[in-house]
């Protein structure tokens, strides 16, 4: 079967994936910012997970669904690794607070 976007069904899939997790990043994001790391969702009782904890679970959920991504061949983890770099050389002088950036 044909598709506009000529992507397979499993490949639109991983997409799919990929977007999902972004947007629950950005919503942890939202709320860490409102509310803080240590915040806690009132309605989830004695055993909630602090904010921190919320994103560092869907920051692993982004990166299963990058590794599936390049495990299939959607992307290159070498390439991955050279956008990095130099999104940290390009953000570095607009950084006002950070004492060091990662190697």
């Amino acid at each position: 079967m044909y598709y506009f976007n000529d992507l397979t069904p499993a490949e639109a899939e991983r997409v799919a994936l990929l977007v999902e997790e972004c947007g629950e990043i950005i919503q942890m994001g939202g709320k860490i910012l409102r509310h803080g790391y240590e915040s806690v969702n009132p309605f989830d009782g004695v055993n909630a997970l602090t904010n921190r904890q919320r994103l560092q679970n869907e920051i692993g959920d982004l990166r299963a669904v990058i590794k599936l991504m390049i495990h299939n061949n959607d992307m290159l983890e070498g390439e991955i690794i050279v956008a990095t770099q130099a999104k940290f050389k390009r953000m570095e002088p607009w950084l006002h607070h950070q004492l060091s950036l990662p190697e």
